[in-house]
């Protein structure tokens, strides 16, 4: 356990930073082809293109005070713990190095998964495209709008949680749902980037979910997870 352990620690460290890790943890860009499987997105033009622009209008006049902090908070998230408050006070990294570790490459394969697409459609970001909007987290110049990064990260973690502590899957998803909405909050994503995004966090898991290296490290990190939630470990 010590020798994982201590092997996880060291891949984390890689796949949390993408300048010196984009190699898959688990499943490829070619794989799950992401340019060829989600479908183009909207033109910035078009009557849906339009009202997607309208939607984050809406959203961002309506948006709270405690709306905008959360949106922000989750926009510098991008680990298995942005479920914390769903799995209780003893979900942290320090608490639970397997856990971070393994989190830390299956988030790893979001970047890997999202290039192609990101690259290949070169959606013009939304406050880019209509300079009036005014995003409250941070911005880029690049366009990379299509898929959403956080949002495929948020689900593809989500996903592989439930693989640990199946029992709050419904909770974890709603989660997932909320952390996916606050791009949107956050003035810096359309909505059909959140579709797409989950269309691809469940195909890239659907291949990742058979690979035999994930099962092995999901397996240590459900361990130490039930453990320190103090479930049994049997449960799948």
């Amino acid at each position: 356990m010590k020798i994982l352990t201590l092997s996880l620690l060291s891949l984390a460290a890689l796949a949390v930073n993408p300048s010196q890790a984009r190699d898959a943890s688990f499943v490829s860009a070619e794989q799950t082809r992401a340019l060829q499987i989600l479908p183009a997105p909207p033109t910035a033009n078009s009557e849906l293109g339009r009202s997607e622009l309208a939607e984050l209008h809406r959203l961002e006049a309506s948006r709270t005070p405690e709306q905008s902090q959360r949106a922000m908070a989750d926009d510098k998230e991008e680990t298995i713990f942005l479920f914390r408050k769903e799995m209780g006070p003893q979900f942290t990294a320090p608490l639970l190095p397997l856990t971070a570790a393994f989190s830390a490459r299956v988030r790893n394969d979001e970047g890997v998964n999202t290039t192609p697409g990101k690259e290949g459609f070169a959606r013009v970001r939304p406050y880019n495209q209509d300079p009036t909007l005014h995003p409250i987290c941070v911005t880029k110049t690049k366009n990379d709008s299509y898929p959403s990064g956080h949002t495929t990260s948020g689900y593809l973690l989500a996903l592989a949680l439930i693989d640990m502590v199946p029992e709050k899957r419904d909770a974890i998803l709603a989660r997932a749902d909320d952390y996916a909405n606050n791009r949107m909050v956050c003035g810096v994503h359309y909505p059909s980037d959140l579709q797409a995004s989950r269309l691809l966090a469940y195909s890239i898991f659907s291949v990742m979910a058979s690979n035999p290296q994930y099962r092995k490290e999901m397996a240590a990190a459900r361990t130490e997870l039930r453990q320190a939630l103090g479930l049994q470990l049997s449960s799948n």
